[in-house]
């Protein structure tokens, strides 16, 4: 399992439209990749899921990558 945080910088905070390029990312992967804010989780393979995490700038997110293409999938996620 490959774990990561990340910080959010963009202004507008995890929108709608870096929402979807994370889960198309991720389709992209046999893996499990999950998003955690705080108390809550999401699957990265899920564009509602990811977008009721409601991650504002400032917000660290903890990216989790598990499965045969983790590492991989872990530096598309984060780039």
């Amino acid at each position: 399992m490959q774990t990561r945080e990340i910080a959010i910088t963009h202004p507008l905070g995890l929108h709608a439209r870096a929402c979807a390029r994370i889960v198309q990312v991720a389709s992209r992967f046999r893996c499990k990749v999950s998003l955690a804010s705080g108390v809550r989780r999401a699957s990265a393979h899920s564009i509602v899921a990811v977008m009721l995490l409601a991650a504002a700038v400032g917000t660290t997110i903890v990216v989790e990558t598990d499965g045969p293409d983790e590492i991989a999938a872990m530096v598309a996620i984060v780039s």
